[in-house]
């Protein structure tokens, strides 16, 4: 089963909401770089600010998680839900897919045992045409 990802699921069309309305507050400080996360005056917010405010909500959450587990789970989700190896490669910034596909390698398998059942099932439905003729 692939995954769907609209905006409505994920929650963008109230974080874009919250971000017009920032917008709107800072008036001609704010800059519009287009991004989809920026500073209350649309500037690129600093990482360490960002995972500061990441650990307090984890903290808060009482989750025991870190960044890099995150963007580690990331990746994994996307390679289950059979997104393309090189476009989570360019997600995530590896220069090269092998380095991807090297890191992943545990996600692989089960790919490939979907890939395997299409090919059966695409056998089956030709065996099937086949033997109406």
């Amino acid at each position: 089963m692939k995954a769907v990802y609209t905006k409505e699921k994920m929650g963008f069309k109230e974080h874009r909401k919250r971000q017009l309305e920032e917008k709107l507050k800072a008036g001609g400080l704010y800059e519009d770089n287009n991004l989809v996360f920026a500073t209350e005056l649309g500037t690129p917010i600093e990482p360490r600010n960002f995972l500061r405010v990441f650990y307090r909500i984890i903290e808060k959450a009482n989750l025991d998680i870190n960044f890099h587990a995150l963007r580690h789970t990331y990746a994994t989700r996307l390679l289950e839900a059979n997104e393309h190896p090189k476009v989570v490669q360019e997600l995530l910034g590896h220069n090269d897919i092998s380095t991807t596909q090297n890191i992943y390698s545990h996600v692989m398998p089960e790919i490939k045992k979907v890939a395997a059942m299409k090919l059966n099932n695409l056998s089956e439905n030709i065996n099937i045409k086949g033997n109406h003729s």
